[in-house]
């Protein structure tokens, strides 16, 4: 049997407050997930097992080096949409989505960050024929640049997008039903 291990991307911000995209090797046992600044390509081999051994041997061919990812807090998702400023979608090595559904139209969520580090949240509408069409990866790319992004990568998309500001809908969600349950939220809160 062949397995392959893609390495996938999150959004960090340190202690400093200075938000980081990058992708991220975890380990239970270690205190920190190891990071890179590029994709890789998923490595093949006959092992279900993806140790940190073999992540940073992976490593030795792409001429990066790992390091410590000292985030006080993340949120994963992928692919990465920008890098440096330029789009740069990194499906191939995250293995997010299949064949050409990067070039579909569907709703999308999805963070970056500016030059001067200020977060760019954005929740596209999508599946509502003659009123919101979605985004592709693309588009979703292009309007993080223009918002100022010069690191950014997709959350979700689908039934999964909503955002919420002081518990009021900024979209329709694309659920019949409405906002789809969901194991996972990424809140922002302000100080006390």
């Amino acid at each position: 049997m062949t397995w392959r291990h893609p390495i996938g991307s999150a959004l960090g911000i340190n202690r400093f407050r200075k938000p980081d995209v990058a992708w991220v090797y975890t380990d239970s046992f270690a205190k920190y997930p190891l990071a890179i600044q590029q994709p890789i390509k998923p490595l093949k081999d006959s092992t279900a097992l993806f140790s940190k051994q073999t992540f940073i041997k992976n490593l030795k061919s792409s001429q990066q080096k790992a390091k410590n990812w000292k985030m006080q807090t993340a949120v994963g998702g992928g692919p990465v949409l920008v890098q440096n400023g330029m789009i740069s979608i990194a499906n191939d090595q995250e293995m997010k989505f299949a064949g050409k559904a990067i070039d579909d139209k569907h709703p999308r969520s999805a963070i970056g960050y500016t030059a001067d580090g200020k977060l760019v949240i954005v929740a596209i509408e999508g599946r509502h024929p003659g009123v919101a069409e979605g985004a592709t990866l693309k588009e979703t790319a292009q309007l993080l640049i223009e918002l100022g992004c010069i690191e950014a990568l997709n959350l979700d998309g689908g039934g999964s997008s909503c955002l919420l500001i002081n518990g009021k809908q900024t979209i329709t969600p694309s659920d019949k039903e409405g906002e789809r349950a969901v194991p996972g939220v990424f809140i922002i809160q302000l100080k006390n």
